[in-house]
C-alpha cells in the first residue's frame, strides 16, 4: 500500500472503489417511480426541480435544486413529486440497457445517479461506516464545488464525445470524495464510524501511522505516545471513533491487505512478512482469528477460482 496515499485512499484503493454507472433522470406532470434495496453505494443530485425520496419505512426527505445524497446499503425507496401516486418500477419502466438517460414527459426535473462497485468481500468496511441516507442540500458551504462537478458530470452523460465513459467515471470519483468530505464538514466529523475518525487530529494521526508502516510491531504504549495521549485516553477516544480498539483496528487492517496480497499472487510466507508476522504460524493465528479459516484454504480458494 502506497503510504503517500492518505487513510481513506488507502482504503479505496484497496477496495478498488469505482464508478459503476451514471445515468440522467428527466421528468414532467406527476410521477412516481420504486426503486429496489440494493447493498451498495449510490450517488443522487437533483440538478433542476424538486422531488421526494420515501423509505420503506416511512422516512422521506424533501430533495430540492442542488442537493445531492448518498445512499449505503440503502432499502427500497421511492422517487416522486406526487406522494399521491401508486409507484411505477424504476428499473422496468425505462430500457436502462440501451440508454443512460430515461425521461418522464419533459425535464421539468432533472436528477443524476451513479453507483461504485468494489470488492464484495470488504464491503462493510466502507458502508457500514456510512448512513443509510446522506444529504448534502444546496445551502451547504460545499455545494458550490460539488455542483461544479455535477455540472461537467451532466455534460458528460448528455455527450457524444470521444472518452466520455472514462470522463464520467473519474468524476463520479471525485464527487463521492466531496461529498464524503462536505458530509464530515457538516457534522462536526461525527457519525460516520472510522471515517469520522481520520479527521480526529490525534486518532486520525494514529491511524495514518498504522497504516503506513503496518508491519512495525505497535503496541498501544508507543501509539498513544506518539500522539501525546496516556493509553487509557488514546484507547477510550479511538474505541468510541472507531467502535474498535487500537490493537484490533490494525489486526483487521493487517488481514485486509494480507487478503489482497494473496488475491494478487504472493505466497502466505511473504505476505506475513509483509504485514509484520515473523513466522506464517503466527500470521496463521491472526488470519484466523479475522476470518475464521486459515490462509491457506483462502489461497486455495483463490487458485481455484
Amino acid at each position: 500500500m502506497d503510504p503517500a496515499l492518505d487513510p481513506l485512499s488507502q482504503v479505496f484503493a484497496l477496495l478498488d472503489v469505482r464508478a459503476a454507472r451514471c445515468t440522467r433522470f428527466e421528468a414532467s406532470g406527476n410521477w412516481s417511480y420504486r426503486f429496489p434495496a440494493k447493498p451498495a453505494l449510490k450517488f443522487g443530485a437533483v440538478i433542476r426541480g424538486d422531488c421526494w425520496i420515501d423509505f420503506s419505512d416511512e422516512a422521506h426527505h424533501r430533495l430540492a435544486t442542488g442537493d445531492c445524497f448518498l445512499l449505503a446499503n440503502a432499502p427500497a425507496y421511492v422517487l416522486a413529486n406526487d406522494e399521491g401516486l401508486v409507484p411505477e418500477d424504476g428499473i422496468t419502466t425505462f430500457d436502462w440497457t440501451r440508454s443512460d438517460v430515461a425521461r418522464h414527459g419533459g425535464n421539468d426535473t432533472v436528477l443524476l445517479a451513479g453507483s461504485f462497485a468494489f470488492d464484495a468481500s470488504d464491503a462493510a468496511l466502507l458502508l457500514d461506516a456510512l448512513p443509510r441516507f446522506l444529504l448534502i442540500p444546496s445551502r451547504s458551504p460545499s455545494a458550490s464545488v460539488i455542483h461544479s462537478t455535477l455540472q461537467i458530470l451532466d455534460l458528460e452523460i448528455r455527450g457524444t464525445q470521444i472518452g466520455a465513459a472514462v470522463l464520467t467515471d473519474r468524476l463520479a470519483d471525485v464527487l463521492l470524495v466531496q461529498v464524503l468530505r462536505a458530509a464530515l464538514d457538516q457534522s462536526a466529523g461525527e457519525g460516520f464510524g472510522w471515517i469520522s475518525a481520520l479527521v480526529d487530529t490525534r486518532i486520525g494521526k494514529a491511524i495514518r501511522l498504522m497504516h503506513n508502516d503496518v508491519a512495525r510491531p505497535w503496541t498501544l504504549e508507543a501509539l498513544a505516545n506518539a500522539v501525546a495521549m496516556s493509553r487509557s485516553a488514546f484507547s477510550r477516544r479511538f474505541k468510541s471513533l472507531v467502535g474498535l480498539p487500537p490493537l484490533d483496528y490494525l489486526l483487521r487492517w493487517r488481514m485486509r491487505l494480507a487478503c489482497d496480497q494473496l488475491r494478487r499472487g504472493a505466497t502466505i510466507s511473504a505476505t506475513a512478512s509483509q504485514v509484520g508476522y515473523s513466522s506464517e504460524s503466527a500470521f496463521g493465528h491472526a488470519f484466523k482469528r479475522v476470518y475464521g479459516h486459515a490462509p491457506k484454504r483462502y489461497w486455495r480458494e483463490i487458485a481455484d477460482f
